[in-house]
């Protein structure tokens, strides 16, 4: 997700707050009668053009001259006061620019007497810190209940020895987001409050644990309605990007949308040695898995997503078991290799996050987990004696949050 090209397009025109037209309204929100904001996809150095794409998807030229003048900016810097000079030999494709002059009539070119520049590999840097705190000091979960009166969330936040219920207090100085409907962008999440909140919804937030281990004082807290569907793949299309699936619970047929956006992984078979954990009676709280010797969690993602490697209170080094629970399995399915849609085959078991669309039968996807077969079996609890097990019931009630991205 983007959330730092979000916050690098505020910064920019944050620049231009002051002039009236940076105010014009337009169809794209990234050009204004003086600016166009978007990153680089082509340079013509023998023309001295470049070609932007803005998050809209807008095509617009810039066409360069020898008065032109080109500033680095640092992502998040909302002014030009530190800003440092560069030269045209500097830009790069993946560069987020804002190309300042008088945007014509169409809107598809820019004569610019400025460049602004924020390089690839400054935000590459800057995404990956923030996903790196989000981790580090960040909290997962599905909302079981809320408290008007005190404003206190309660998630259900998944651990290798079972779900815990966290409390989450939050206020005035809460930074809250909500995701936007048909939205896959973390960044395209909106200012959100308390009373926009649903049980049901998924909850991620950044902060820290207080001394009681099963609460957690906010700093931001991003909220989404999403839906989690498992299905078996019938067809796979490509150059669509669309994937065809029948849906486990209701048998009903689904079309998954992969944008670019979409994160898809897979969940390694081999992982089922694991089998039962958080399993309703699977184990008590800090049990190893079988013939893991308790490692079995370090090894697969590395420090839990509720407090720093190796500084967890009262939770020994890293890899340690945390205050309340074990290790964060949303953590887990987020450290997994990513794939793409070409890896994924007819016949295969996935799980499916999306936001709520207009269309019950489409579901532009998230998060996507192949091989789901293996993970929902660890999930499911145990049926009853002479009950069928159900293949979908692992989703319900089980307190796994993919929806929700890292910036």
């Amino acid at each position: 997700m983007r959330t730092f090209f979000f916050a690098a397009a505020l910064a920019f025109i944050g620049l231009l707050a002051s002039t009236p037209a940076a105010l014009a309204q337009t169809a794209d929100p990234d050009i204004a009668a003086k600016y166009a904001i978007g990153e680089v996809k082509s340079i013509d150095a023998a023309a001295k053009q470049l070609i932007i794409k803005t998050d809209a998807g807008s095509m617009v030229s810039v066409t360069l001259s020898d008065k032109t003048t080109y500033k680095k900016l640092a992502p998040g810097e909302k002014t030009l006061a530190n800003a440092t000079d560069l030269t045209f030999a500097d830009l790069g494709e993946g560069d987020r620019v804002m190309a300042r002059g008088t945007v014509s009539a169409d809107q598809k070119s820019v004569p610019a007497v400025q460049v602004i520049v924020m390089t690839k590999g400054d935000l590459a840097k800057k995404q990956e810190a923030e996903r790196l705190e989000w981790r580090r000091r960040g909290i997962l979960g599905v909302i079981t209940a809320l408290k008007p009166d005190t404003k206190e969330i309660t998630i259900a936040n998944r651990t290798m020895a079972g779900t815990q219920s966290v409390v989450i207090p939050v206020s005035d100085k809460t930074e809250m987001k909500r995701y936007a409907p048909d939205s896959i962008k973390f960044g395209d999440a909106k200012p959100s409050n308390f009373s926009e909140l649903k049980v049901g919804d998924q909850l991620r937030a950044l902060g820290d644990r207080t001394e009681d281990p099963l609460r957690f004082n906010p700093q931001k807290v991003v909220t989404g309605a999403f839906r989690t569907v498992g299905g078996v793949v019938t067809a796979i299309d490509p150059a669509t990007g669309e994937i065809h699936i029948k849906e486990l619970e209701k048998k009903i047929p689904l079309t998954i949308v992969i944008k670019q956006d979409a994160v898809l992984r897979r969940f390694p078979s081999e992982m089922g040695g694991m089998g039962g954990f958080g399993r309703p009676g699977g184990g008590a709280p800090g049990a190893s898995a079988p013939g893991g010797g308790g490692a079995a969690p370090a090894a697969a993602g590395g420090a839990a997503g509720n407090g720093a490697q190796g500084q967890r209170p009262g939770g020994g080094g890293p890899g340690g078991p945390r205050p309340g629970g074990g290790f964060n399995i949303n953590d887990m399915l987020e450290r997994l290799p990513t794939i793409s849609i070409t890896d994924v085959k007819v016949g295969d078991t996935i799980i499916v996050s999306s936001t709520q669309g207009a269309d019950p039968t489409r579901l532009t996807a998230i998060s996507l987990i192949s091989g789901a077969d293996t993970l929902l079996a660890m999930l499911a609890p145990r049926p009853a004696a002479g009950q069928a097990p159900n293949p979908a019931a692992g989703l319900g009630g089980s307190g796994i949050s993919f929806g929700i991205g890292l910036p």
